[in-house]
C-alpha cells in the first residue's frame, strides 16, 4: 500500500479551499527576486508550514554568479499632459518593469515609448518584464493603453530603491527513514501570475503540509526560491548535501486546465 494513502480524503478537500485562499492572499503582493514582497510571501507560507527563511547578502559569490542588490518599490506612475495617471503601479503591479531604478522626470511621448513594453498580438494583456542585471527603468502596458497615448509631455515617477540587502528564500525539511532526499522547489519571484508562480507555491506548500505527519521512506526538502539565482544560491551553499538528492521536481504551471507534464 502506498504511504500516500495515509492522507485522508477530507484533508484533500480542505486543501483545495486552502490553496485557493493562499493564492488569493499572495496575488496582490509585488514579488521579485529580492525585497520585502518576497519576505511577505514567505511569512504567508509560514501559516501553512513552519518554513525556515534564509537571507543571503548582496554581493555573495554563488559559483560564477553574484547575489544582486535588493530591490523594493513603493510607487510608480505616468501622468499624461492633462495630469491624469495613464499608467499606475498601484492598480496592477505588472505595470512596472521589475528592478526599475528610481525616476522622477518629464519626457516626450517619443522618449516614453522607448521605455514601454506591450504585447501587440494580445492587445488586452499586460506583459511581465524584468531587468534584473541591467540597470534600466520602464513600464509594462496593454497595447490598447499604448495606442491611446497622445502627443505631449509626460511625468514619470518611480519611487524604488536598489541597494545592498539580501536574497531571501524559504526551506522546509521532513526527515524520512533514510537520508536520501526528494527535492521539490517552486519559484516565488513573479507578481500576480497565478499559473506560472502561485499555483506552484500553493501545491508545494500544501503537499509539504500533507506529508508532514506521514511515515515516509525518503526525506523531503521543499524550497521556495527566486527563479534561477535562487536555485544557484541554494546549490552553492549546499553542495555537499546535493549528493543525497535522488529525485527532484520544479513545481510550476500546475494551475491551468492543461494536462500535467512530468
Amino acid at each position: 500500500m502506498s504511504r500516500l494513502s495515509q492522507i485522508q480524503p477530507a484533508s484533500l478537500k480542505d486543501s483545495g479551499t486552502d490553496m485557493c485562499r493562499l493564492i488569493n492572499d499572495l496575488y496582490p503582493i509585488c514579488r521579485s527576486i529580492t525585497g520585502d514582497g518576497y519576505r511577505q510571501t514567505m511569512q504567508r507560507i509560514k501559516e501553512v508550514i513552519p518554513l525556515t527563511t534564509h537571507e543571503v547578502p548582496s554581493g555573495t559569490e554563488v559559483f560564477d554568479w553574484v547575489v544582486p542588490k535588493e530591490w523594493n518599490i513603493r510607487e510608480a506612475y505616468v501622468k499624461a499632459p492633462d495630469g491624469k495617471k495613464v499608467i499606475d503601479f498601484q492598480k496592477h503591479n505588472l505595470h512596472i518593469l521589475q528592478y526599475s531604478h528610481p525616476v522622477n522626470m518629464k519626457v516626450t511621448l517619443f522618449e516614453l515609448k522607448e521605455h514601454l513594453y506591450s504585447l501587440p498580438d494580445h492587445p488586452d494583456w499586460i506583459p511581465y518584464r524584468t531587468s534584473y542585471y541591467k540597470e534600466s527603468w520602464g513600464f509594462c502596458v496593454s497595447q490598447k493603453q499604448l495606442d491611446s497615448l497622445e502627443e505631449g509631455e509626460y511625468e514619470v515617477v518611480i519611487d524604488s530603491s536598489l541597494e545592498d540587502g539580501h536574497l531571501t528564500y524559504g526551506e522546509y525539511f521532513i526527515q524520512g527513514e533514510t537520508d536520501d532526499e526528494v527535492l521539490l522547489s517552486c519559484h516565488c519571484c513573479h507578481p500576480s501570475l497565478c499559473n506560472d508562480n502561485l499555483s506552484g507555491i500553493a501545491v508545494t506548500s500544501t503537499l509539504a503540509k500533507l506529508l508532514t505527519p506521514l511515515a515516509l521512506r525518503y526525506s523531503y526538502r521543499f524550497l521556495f526560491i527566486p527563479g534561477a539565482i535562487g536555485s544557484i544560491t541554494w546549490l552553492a551553499q549546499n553542495e555537499p548535501r546535493a549528493a543525497r538528492i535522488k529525485h527532484g521536481l520544479v513545481v510550476t504551471g500546475v494551475g491551468d486546465w492543461g494536462r500535467l507534464h512530468y
